[in-house]
């Protein structure tokens, strides 16, 4: 039985300028199951399903009964026990490049970027003492880069009890693809440029009563809220991260950084005195670096949780990591996923459209898949308003792609075996501690489970038993994997598609099913106890099969090994 809880208006957020060009609709409406319109709301909405939030272990538990289902996110884990592996990674990554070919409206043409996920990133979890599970000041305080902030039991009466975890953040450090329509509506920068931001999400609940922040805060930030900054030339945001300001998703040419498709890239995350920092290398474009710091200086802030107050108090605040080390244990114990150091890809929010209603982002005219205009075919775009493709589609975001019919879920993918013309794979690096040292294992996780709990499904998820939570998801023709891709004795990366990717040294199954593994059970912090729910799908490897080179050299290989993809 769910404990009784405050339920404000978390879908009355401030809503943002008029509609005023095709490339600029940040007013977009998206429509309720009777077909009605809501009110305008923030472009990063969690509540809503802005595709780039952090998946959380319960939508309707976080956001009531209006919520969105989820998000897919097919990841990889890195495990160490080396001090310094839960704060300090270096990753090689090669942006991938679109084919020639666009993508046409009947889907008969290529699968580009945009189309397969609207962000990728690079995730790691952070202290915030203002936020779930015991937010704050209830639980201890978050020691940064410390392994002392483990909490995984799950007796109520023990002091390490899972509900007494200190306040917890996640970070994913994200990657947007060129192409189609412009942030902060759409999921592009540029029309052939990729940028960067990063992000920090935030949870303004207490999982042990059940208890909101206040209504001001919850409409001005969200239950989940967050810090979002694009990385810029300078290092200084252009505008505040602050979680309460709208305008931080306001792209700014002039000082916001830019990259194009194939280059190498070496992104260093790690802490400082300042905050937590990510510094972007482009090993393609003369060492160019970017960045951006989680500091008060460049407007990060907690959301104080006050649940009785009338006005939202903000703190400016220095984000820092939450642990030392990275394993099964260092975890965020309100998020889906069981990761702390990971990469993951946000895919399942592409379906075509011919034609969408600017006033309701409603799909007013099928194209490509099964031809028909389905519930989920929503937040949709005309072929106009986009950057480059001339193609209409839906980001489908409240929900999410629920019937798996969309691109991202067929052979659309580098080695998927389709016959058309898709992306490079995207290419990284397993990352270094500290630059040096390997990680010493690696896992397979995929959050399937979590999404696939869907009234909309014919026989939904259970996720309390794990009955018909299947891999991969029903309706879908393809489930991207990971596969390894061998430079030199020394060294390989890692690369996401099918099977058949040009080089592929290891496959791991060749399958969904056989690399993600099989259900596991996590517990989550709830009033009087906790829940054990099956999220996710999750294969742990006994060693790590994709060693890096230490140092820069990583960088110059992958540009000469993986040169045309």
């Amino acid at each position: 039985m769910k404990p009784r809880r405050r339920w404000p208006v978390i879908l009355g957020l401030v809503a943002l300028a008029a509609f005023a060009a095709p490339f600029a609709r940040a007013d977009q409406r998206t429509p309720t199951a009777s077909g009605s319109a809501r009110p305008a709301v923030n472009p990063l909405n969690c509540a809503t399903n802005r595709a780039m939030c952090t998946e959380v272990d319960d939508s309707e538990f976080v956001f009531g009964e209006d919520h969105y289902v989820g998000h897919d996110e097919p990841s990889t884990l890195f495990y160490s026990d080396i001090p310094g592996a839960g704060n300090d990674n270096t990753y090689f990554l090669r942006l991938p490049e679109d084919p020639p070919q666009q993508p046409a409206q009947d889907g008969s043409g290529s699968s580009w970027n945009f189309q397969l996920h609207p962000a990728f990133w690079f995730g790691m979890a952070m202290c915030d003492d203002q936020s779930a599970p015991g937010p704050g000041g209830q639980n201890a305080a978050c020691q940064p880069d410390s392994d002392s902030n483990i909490y995984t039991d799950t007796d109520v009466n023990s002091p390490r009890f899972i509900g007494k975890h200190p306040g917890a953040a996640f970070m994913e450090m994200q990657f947007y693809p060129p192409g189609w329509v412009s942030w902060p509506a759409g999921n592009s920068c540029d029309p052939t440029k990729w940028c960067a931001a990063l992000n920090i999400d935030s949870l303004s609940l207490n999982y042990d009563t059940g208890t909101l922040n206040n209504d001001d805060c919850l409409n001005k930030a969200g239950v989940e809220y967050v810090n979002f900054a694009f990385l810029t030339d300078s290092g200084q945001a252009t505008t505040p991260a602050d979680p309460t300001n709208n305008d931080r998703f306001n792209l700014d040419p002039a000082h916001d950084a830019f990259y194009n498709s194939g280059d190498v890239l070496k992104v260093h995350m790690f802490d400082t005195q300042q905050g937590f920092r990510v510094e972007v290398t482009n090993v393609t474009q003369h060492n160019k670096v970017s960045s951006m710091t989680a500091s008060m200086a460049n407007g990060f802030k907690q959301v104080a949780f006050q649940p009785t107050a009338t006005t939202c108090q903000t703190i400016p605040s220095a984000f820092h990591p939450m642990y030392s080390t990275s394993s099964e244990n260092t975890r965020v114990p309100w998020a889906a996923h069981s990761y702390n150091v990971a990469f993951s890809d946000e895919i399942g929010h592409f379906e075509y459209c011919a034609a969408a209603d600017p006033a309701t982002g409603a799909c007013t005219q099928a194209a490509g898949g099964d031809g028909t205009v389905d519930a989920d075919d929503n937040y949709c775009f005309n072929p106009s308003d986009s950057l480059l493709a001339q193609v209409g589609g839906c980001l489908s975001e409240a929900p999410t792609d629920d019937d798996y019919d969309g691109v991202p879920y067929g052979k659309t993918w580098p080695g998927s075996g389709g016959g058309t013309a898709t992306p490079d794979p995207i290419a990284f690096s397993s990352p270094l501690i500290h630059g040096l040292w390997n990680f010493q294992r690696s896992a397979f996780e995929t959050d399937l489970p979590r999404i696939e709990d869907n009234d909309t499904l014919p026989v939904p998820c259970n996720r309390a038993t794990g009955a018909n939570c299947v891999n991969p998801p029903p309706g879908s023709q393809f489930y991207p994997i990971f596969v390894t891709h061998q430079l030199n004795p020394l060294s390989c990366v890692w690369q996401e598609g099918g099977p058949a990717i040009p080089g592929a040294s290891r496959t791991f199954g060749g399958t969904s099913q056989a690399e993600f593994g099989s259900l596991f059970q996590l517990a989550y912090p709830r009033p009087g106890g906790v829940s054990m729910s099956y999220n996710d799908f999750r294969q742990i490897l006994p060693h790590n099969p994709c060693f890096s080179l230490p140092g820069d050299l990583m960088g110059p290989l992958m540009g000469h090994k993986l040169q045309g993809g």
